[in-house]
């Protein structure tokens, strides 16, 4: 294979993209099974000239008034809204999401920005005045400094904004660590940012693998980390920062399940579910991979709809809107997807449609699973405990809402999960007994808003905080309380030696 003719995608430090050709890695187009460009991969050394960046632009950036933060975050929603369709093929071409998928994921990302563009009021502070006499006090919430993010390959523009964004506007710089499998879209954000007047050394993007992870880890100038990936991966990521003092929030796997209730609206059960478990490939992590059937009724019922449905969907290359989902990110991840289901053929499942040998015309070579529907799992079986990430549905039949919630709250990860019934009595006690960080009534996949926090419970999360809204302002930022009283002529206190107090 000749690399010396593909383009290159490079780094982006102190505002100009920063092409390295000594250490590269092929980036490919799922849907063809080609390779389409290659990446140039940084380690501790070019952490080290991304951080003197950030570093040095930090003390000027964090000076700037809030109001002047926003304004660059509002210009950057422009340019993203402007640039849409170049955002979506970038995706399509290295991840392989269908292009109403992409579109998606980018308003997801927007949506997050725009809180951020809310800077002056998140960032004001409390207040209280005579707290004791004459005494004021108040807080404000100071940048950390020099951050840092890590994301995935299944949301290269969406997981960055919900990092990047919050971070800047509250007056920290930034070093983003992509997924070296779809590199070109978060490249490309950083060049709007700047486009959009973000100082240069503000924002600065890492290609590389775990020797960049590492440095970014161990780097005694980068002040906090955020991750998402999988568990394992998350694990490291938390236990390592934490060591080196470091604040971090890591986000790990899932293995959410819906509960079908007897009484569930079928048709609504079948479509959430369709869209829950295939869309983007199953490659979400909060796919619905689960759905739990209380009693053989309702899950034969729900298998045939399913299986029915199934028959009709349509899945390829990125650029046809009339497909549903696409590949998935790699050869090698197909290749995990596909053991998953011999593995449940083999330890008794019964696999009612099975993708495993899905090529769609035109696109043999490309890394497509199709929709698989496996029955009779059970809780001991190993495609069950783990983590698939692809378009596979399981069913589990279980006789009680007591045992499918117990399957539940057994399960290492805690991430979604969702209800689909209409007893209100069933669905608060649902909500209010689950182990799950975010949970739906009715509703597949329960993913908060901008202007919430998202993150689940268990092995889903390493840390305190979630990831972006309220939680994402607290990440970002550091608490200084500050207790306040001027000389007064009326007011001369003797010495105190005990706990002051107001008594």
């Amino acid at each position: 294979m000749q690399t010396d003719t593909l383009q290159t995608v490079g780094h982006f430090i102190n505002g100009e993209v920063v092409v390295d050709e000594s250490n590269t890695q092929v980036v490919y187009n799922p849907s063809t099974g080609e390779v389409s460009k290659q990446v140039s991969l940084g380690g501790a050394k070019t952490i080290e000239e991304a951080v003197a960046a950030a570093k040095a632009a930090f003390p000027q950036w964090r000076n700037t008034p809030p109001i002047k933060r926003a304004r660059v975050m509002f210009k950057f929603k422009e340019l993203l809204e402007k640039n849409a369709d170049t955002i979506c093929r970038l995706i399509g071409e290295e991840h392989g999401k269908i292009v109403h998928d992409a579109a998606g994921e980018l308003q997801r990302g927007i949506e997050n920005v725009e809180y951020a563009c809310g800077a002056p009021e998140l960032l004001k502070g409390e207040h209280t005045r005579n707290v004791g006499p004459d005494i004021d006090s108040w807080s404000e919430f100071h940048p950390l400094g020099v951050v840092a993010g890590i994301t995935p390959f299944n949301f290269p523009v969406m997981v960055p904004l919900w990092m990047f964004p919050m971070a800047i506007v509250c007056g920290n710089t930034f070093i983003l660590k992509p997924s070296e499998r779809d590199p070109s879209s978060t490249l490309y954000l950083a060049q709007l940012m700047k486009e959009a007047g973000l100082p240069d050394g503000v924002l600065n993007v890492v290609n590389g693998g775990k020797d960049a992870v590492d440095a970014i880890l161990e780097h005694k100038d980068i002040q906090a980390v955020s991750f998402v990936g999988s568990t394992p991966i998350a694990e490291y990521i938390y236990t390592t920062a934490t060591a080196n003092g470091k604040r971090c929030q890591a986000l790990g796997g899932a293995k959410n399940h819906a509960i079908v209730m007897p009484d569930a609206d079928l048709d609504n059960v079948v479509n959430s579910l369709l869209g829950a478990a295939f869309g983007s490939s199953g490659e979400r992590c909060m796919a619905l991979s689960v759905a739990v059937a209380v009693g053989d009724e309702i899950a034969d019922k729900m298998i045939a709809s399913l299986t029915e449905a199934m028959a009709k969907l349509k899945f390829g290359v990125h650029s046809d809107k009339g497909n549903d989902f696409g590949p998935v990110i790699t050869a090698e991840h197909k290749g995990k997807i596909l053991g998953h289901i011999e593995s449940a053929k083999a330890q008794g499942a019964k696999v009612l449609v099975d993708g495993s040998a899905a090529a769609p015309e035109g696109f043999e070579n490309g890394f497509f699973v199709g929709p698989t529907l496996i029955d009779g799992v059970q809780k001991d079986m190993s495609s069950y405990q783990a983590e698939i990430f692809g378009p596979v549905l399981q069913v589990l039949r279980v006789n009680t809402m007591a045992e499918a919630m117990q399957l539940i709250n057994d399960h290492e990860y805690g991430n979604g999960t969702c209800i689909y019934t209409r007893d209100g009595e069933a669905a608060r006690y649902f909500a209010d007994n689950i182990q799950v960080g975010m949970v739906g009534i009715n509703i597949p996949l329960p993913v908060p808003v901008a202007y919430q926090s998202f993150g689940g419970w268990k092995r889903s999360l390493f840390g305190d905080l979630f990831m972006y809204g309220p939680d994402g302002v607290r990440f970002f930022t550091r608490r200084k309380t500050i207790t306040q009283r001027w000389p007064s002529s009326e007011i001369r206190e003797a010495a105190q030696f005990s706990m002051p107090t107001l008594n």
